[in-house]
């Protein structure tokens, strides 16, 4: 690691904000910098008292409490690894994270012990290889114990390791990502600066703390002395409401929940105070960002993004060119290097399609105990990279424009091959919803013995148009604006699209539907 980049561990976020200034607020109860710092102390205390040896693991399946909101901090503080388990996922999702990464100690609500209960009889979870302990009994006791862990000191090796995150297991089994304090931190640094966060920011958390970009909610807004708000939503007037009663000046989100938010009745006082809104997990569509700026007005920056949790977040797009450029990644992000690779190893030129590859200090340290796959992803950057060793080859096709931003095509693995063609899903989607009869679409591949593959769109119609006249204006404008190859063979029309666990679209989901049908 460089001398001159900005790491540091990752506990110190903890003492980054004023003393008397406001770090949490859950359900109106405000945690100060130092009221933070102090409870983050308490409780990597209490997790060393739980015979927890440096480098062990601990797991948290809960929703965004006071807990789960200290213990990225609290377990980097007692030198241990966060392993933090989406509360949406069931007890079989569980115990496949918690027999992967070794945890030592689940911290957990009680009434979720009891759904352990069936997998302990099954034998499919070996409850001798680790510690349940009741969340509530764990605040207790931090808030009564006077055994306070101090901040990791300044020369710390911020290289070690500080959390492995599951990633949504989209192909096969969830495999663990591995996060040093060093990616993390400077992931913080990185966002809060070019989010250009301040101390007087206000962020809500509505997305899952178990999840890359969810975490990094917390720890950018903490970099920059603001206050964080996780909310656990129901439904998204839940959210609409969370903003005016806090006051909310950053929001983040995936396009699912973009949809379903531009659909809600924003009253002023749930957008004055917003500054900036953030998306990831997907691209914006530029109906959707004409309706976000419908909603919010031009006071309101809105920052595309995209990444991966190998390489934390890769590229931002300024967003005071979203309106003219809404399709584009932007550029790299600071403390990244972002580079197109075409098919011969080269850097591919402007409009050449080739592989996104991000090498720096914000790749991942790899798969946990997982040589194979390791080995799949993180290769040695291209000969050209600045700088060199590891990189992270996505297998995401994009191409960068002759102005320099940098747009996706699509996933090698998601393309469709029709007629003798490569189709990207994203563009007929894109299309889709362009069309304005769709608020949501996916496109996929089903075999078929004359094309190779037909094109299966899923679709769900605005809310304004019923089924019929809205395929009767999604057919139209496909067949003006797309090639016949890429019109889709069949339209399925759903009510409601499915979702994983992180809030974007399930297209395995959908795929089984597929199958089914």
């Amino acid at each position: 690691m460089s001398k001159d980049l900005p790491a540091f561990p990752l506990d110190h976020l903890a003492l980054r904000g004023a003393s008397g200034s406001a770090a949490l607020n859950i359900k109106g109860a405000i945690l100060s910098y130092e009221e933070l710092n102090s409870r983050v102390s308490r409780l990597a205390g209490l997790l060393r008292g739980q015979r927890l040896d440096p480098g062990d693991r601990v797991a948290t399946w809960l929703p965004k409490t006071e807990i789960a909101c200290l213990m990225p901090l609290a377990a980097a503080r007692a030198e241990l690894v966060h392993v933090p388990v989406n509360p949406l996922l069931k007890p079989a999702q569980l115990a496949h994270i918690l027999a992967d990464s070794g945890a030592k100690l689940l911290v957990t609500a009680k009434s979720r012990i009891r759904q352990l209960q069936s997998l302990e009889d099954s034998k499919s979870l070996d409850t001798n290889q680790y510690v349940v302990v009741d969340e509530k009994w764990l605040t207790e006791e931090a808030g009564r114990s006077s055994k306070e862990l101090p901040p990791l000191l300044g020369g710390y090796d911020t290289g070690k390791l500080a959390a492995i995150l599951y990633t949504s297991g989209s192909t096969g089994r969830p495999k663990g990502v591995m996060l040093s304090h060093a990616n993390l931190t400077l992931g913080a640094v990185s966002v809060a600066q070019y989010l250009e966060l301040a101390a007087d920011d206000v962020t809500l958390a509505v997305l899952p703390l178990s999840f890359d970009y969810g975490q990094n909610q917390l720890l950018s807004t903490w970099q920059a002395g603001g206050c964080a708000v996780p909310l656990d939503y129901l439904m998204p007037r839940d959210v609409v409401k969370a903003c005016g009663k806090y006051g909310v000046t950053t929001l983040a989100a995936v396009p699912p929940l973009w949809v379903q938010l531009v659909e809600q009745d924003w009253p002023e006082a749930a957008t004055s105070a917003m500054r900036r809104l953030t998306n990831s997990g997907g691209a914006l569509t530029p109906p959707l960002v004409r309706d976000l700026r419908g909603i919010f007005g031009k006071d309101t920056d809105i920052y595309a993004m995209y990444g991966l949790t190998e390489a934390f977040r890769s590229t931002y797009l300024d967003p005071a060119l979203i309106d003219d450029n809404p399709t584009s990644m932007g550029r790299a992000i600071p403390y990244a290097e972002i580079m197109v690779v075409n098919d011969d190893g080269e850097r591919a030129a402007p409009g050449e399609e080739g592989e996104l590859v991000h090498a720096g200090p914000l790749v991942a340290q790899g798969y946990w105990q997982d040589e194979e796959r390791t080995k799949e992803r993180f290769k040695p950057a291209p000969d050209f990279s600045e700088y060199g060793e590891l990189a992270v080859w996505s297998g995401d096709t994009v191409k960068r424009g002759a102005d320099g931003l940098l747009y996706f095509v699509g996933r090698d693995d998601a393309m469709i091959k029709t007629s003798g063609n490569r189709v990207s899903p994203t563009e007929v989607e894109e299309a889709a919803v362009e069309s304005g009869a769709v608020a949501e679409a996916c496109a996929l591949g089903r075999k078929d013995e004359r094309l190779g593959e037909a094109i299966i769109l899923f679709a769900r119609a605005e809310a304004r148009l019923e089924q019929v006249p809205a395929e009767k204006k999604l057919c139209a404008y496909l067949k003006a604006e797309l090639p016949n190859f890429m019109q889709p063979a069949e339209i399925i029309w759903l009510d409601e699209f499915p979702k994983n666990a992180n809030g974007k679209l399930d297209r395995n989901g959908l795929a089984a539907k597929l199958e089914q049908r």
